[in-house]
């Protein structure tokens, strides 16, 4: 039981939260996506100050940043290993049974081949596109597929997007005084983390 309940924490933890902070980041960054996210969520809520479930529904832009940050940083670059329980010929490779696999979600997502101009953020490519991380789309896998993908999806997205949805709401956002342009180099470990915690202003929202 112990193991069970430090798995959930540890894995909804740290993951979940350093996809806000990527997504924040990056919408520091780019300030003209910041204000239409903002822009989406302000006009969905209007000024009743409280976002409900039903209004995640109606910004699809929301989703857009959501998935284009999982794209561009995924929480786990390298997904759990997994092991081949029998020997098989894969593109012309012989894997044998007991093979440890390492799957590097970040390299498959950022593929020139699948993505057009993978290394920048742009949550318009999710707009009119049928692409999820659900699993069924193997150029885009931040939590996995099939029968060994994570089993917190569905948690961990509700929360990044209500999250967030209320930080753009309820604030306008800048970079401290005197700050030079955003770093956004990567702490490499288990979970992909920004090297220098990100530091930002909030001034509240009045509608």
């Amino acid at each position: 039981m112990k193991a069970i309940l430090v798995d959930m924490f540890t894995a909804g933890t740290d993951p979940t939260y350093t996809v806000l902070e990527w997504a924040m980041a990056e919408l520091l960054k780019q300030p003209a996506v910041m204000h239409k996210l903002q822009d989406e969520v302000r006009t969905v809520v209007g000024n009743r100050g409280n976002i409900t479930e039903q209004d995640l529904v109606h910004m699809n832009y929301l989703k857009a940043v959501i998935k284009e940050t999982l794209r561009l940083h995924p929480s786990l670059p390298v997904l759990v290993p997994r092991e081949s329980t029998k020997g098989i010929k894969l593109n012309g490779y012989d894997i044998e049974a007991g093979t440890q696999v390492l799957v590097n979600a970040w390299a498959v997502a950022t593929d020139p081949k699948c993505w057009d101009q993978p290394l920048e953020f742009k949550p318009e490519r999710f707009l009119n596109s049928s692409v999820d991380f659900k699993g069924r789309d193997f150029q885009f896998i931040p939590f996995g597929a099939g029968r060994r993908g994570c089993p917190g999806l569905q948690f961990a997205t509700a929360l990044d997007e209500t999250v967030l949805a209320n930080l753009v709401y309820h604030f306008d956002w800048d970079l401290p005084a005197g700050s030079k342009e955003l770093d956004l180099s990567k702490f490499y470990g288990l979970v992909l983390h920004l090297k220098s915690p990100l530091l930002a202003i909030p001034t509240p929202y009045y509608e």
